[in-house]
């Protein structure tokens, strides 16, 4: 049996991948921060092996850049990869949208709608982390309507891909409207309005695109910090941006 096999659940790549996943979506770690593998082996109590397999994990989903003889960094995405994966968003979630309108889920937008109350009551509580998750969650549990396997998993990871662009590049108007644009949408769908809803999904993606700014990302990050503090992590500042699509 190998060391992986016997290991506590905490310990396997798979779980410190979903950690370091979850740090990088909630904006723990930033674009940019150096992930240095002797302090993971601290910070999580495993060896290297179980270390790199979970950075192996998180490039393939774009979200890890693994560079010889420097090591691995939170990706930063470049512009062009931010129009591409919006583009990308775009095809799949109107494509998301005539499925629904076609009676793809169409009786289970109860839940979807429920979950919106629970974005603006994360943002009216400033729990940033929770509020971000729940503006990705909106489109990722759309998709989960339409049954396709295949669909949902293109979109998790553009969603994904999409968070972390937000952390890079941060919108120009602060006004806490995701949530507002997300119940428009739920409205159309709820009454089948194909055209409608297909046209507000189009202008909401747009929107959050073309608000996206270039900055420097902040680079360096202490692990230990954003590790230790999972389970009881300090909200974001009042200063955080509209929440990421």
């Amino acid at each position: 049996m190998s060391d992986t096999d016997s290991a506590a659940p905490s310990s396997k790549p798979e779980a410190i991948a979903e950690r370091i996943r979850a740090a990088i979506l909630e904006h723990r770690l930033a674009p940019g921060a150096k992930l240095t593998e002797a302090q993971l082996c601290e910070v999580f109590g495993v060896k290297r092996g179980p270390i790199r397999q979970a950075l192996a994990q998180l490039a393939t989903d774009h979200l890890v850049d693994l560079e010889p003889n420097r090591g691995a960094f939170v990706a930063s995405p470049s512009l062009q990869e931010v129009h591409e994966v919006f583009e990308m968003r775009r095809i799949v979630e109107l494509a998301v949208v005539e499925k629904i309108c076609n009676g793809h889920g169409l009786r289970r937008l109860k839940s979807i709608g429920s979950m919106i109350g629970r974005e603006r009551k994360a943002f009216e509580t400033r729990d940033f982390p929770a509020w971000i998750r729940l503006s990705g969650e909106f489109h990722t549990e759309l998709a989960s309507l339409t049954g396709n396997t295949v669909l949902c998993d293109c979109l998790n990871g553009l969603v994904a891909r999409s968070t972390l662009i937000s952390a890079l590049y941060e919108s120009l108007g602060r006004s806490p409207c995701s949530f507002e644009d997300h119940e428009g949408i739920l409205a159309a769908l709820d009454a089948g309005d194909a055209k409608a809803a297909a046209a507000l999904m189009s202008r909401h993606l747009q929107s959050v695109e073309l608000k996206m700014l270039e900055r420097p990302a902040r680079g360096a990050a202490d692990l230990h910090e954003v590790f230790g503090a999972l389970n009881g992590a300090p909200k974001a500042s009042a200063k955080t941006k509209s929440a990421p699509d």
